[in-house]
């Protein structure tokens, strides 16, 4: 397989199970957007094994075999386009293995005792990510990478409580949960508060984290400041559904995640 046939397939894969990722980096040159594609195809791969209904120990053994994969031959598109962006833009093995390290940490592990705890995970499956990308952006800023990404998981996770209590994990920190009084993860005004209180956190992170764009070129900066806007506009409607996150996944129309590019585009 040629590497631009790689390439064409991690963007089919972008576009089919990742629409903010995919809407964002429609703004870049088109070999950043491949590269940012390969890391996301990568990710994927990781996350689709964690969250599988393979048993805990050929989860386990699929996942070392993808961190063999980093610095084998590589025969899997995936690992042909990724090989090629580590190649081109300088991407560095250490967040790809921690992606790895995050999808062996959700077959260990399904609470969280505080935020340092969560924090540590966040780091993994969202900040890593974001050092991933970053040198594809042409930035050094690896710790407004990081916080950025830790915002966008945090606010997954808001969205995504019903979805994980159905894979047996609560991200939500336990001794928050017990702050706040929330005995079962179910519509109440106790439940109602914590989250505020947790959106009010991913608000910060994403403030702190939107300092990346200061170091970035244009088309970068709108690309990042795309999936941002992106991401806070699906916290500004949990927010505005009371934060009912029980029902149907809170998701953004096509035409609003428009909206959100075409503000990014004016001056």
């Amino acid at each position: 397989m040629s590497v631009q046939e790689a390439y064409a397939e991690v963007g089919r894969i972008t576009r089919r199970e990742a629409k903010n990722f995919a809407y964002g980096i429609m703004v870049l040159p088109r070999a950043k957007r491949q590269a940012i594609a390969a890391i996301y195809a990568f990710a994927r791969r990781v996350d689709d094994v964690a969250d599988g209904e393979l048993p805990p120990e050929e989860k386990r053994a699929r996942l070392e075999e993808l961190r063999a994969a980093l610095e084998a031959d590589p025969v899997d598109p995936v690992f042909v386009a990724l090989r090629d962006a580590r190649d081109r833009f300088g991407i560095p093995r250490e967040p790809l293995e921690a992606l790895i390290d995050g999808g062996l940490q959700d077959i260990e592990q399904s609470t969280y005792r505080d935020f340092a705890e969560l924090r540590g995970y966040c780091e993994k499956v969202a900040g890593a990510v974001g050092l991933a990308c970053v040198p594809v952006y042409g930035s050094d800023d690896t710790e407004h990478a990081m916080t950025l990404g830790i915002a966008l998981q945090l606010i997954n996770i808001m969205r995504d409580v019903e979805e994980d209590r159905q894979l047996g994990r609560v991200y939500l920190p336990q001794d928050e949960l017990t702050a706040f009084g929330v005995e079962e993860l179910a519509p109440s005004p106790q439940f109602r508060e914590l989250m505020a209180f947790e959106a009010e956190r991913a608000r910060m992170y994403l403030a702190e984290g939107l300092r990346l764009l200061d170091s970035l070129d244009r088309r970068s900066a709108l690309c990042v400041g795309t999936f941002a806007g992106l991401y806070r506009a699906t916290l500004d409607r949990i927010e505005a559904n009371g934060f009912d996150v029980f029902g149907a996944k809170t998701r953004l129309s096509a035409p609003r995640k428009l909206a959100v590019v075409a503000r990014g585009l004016l001056p």
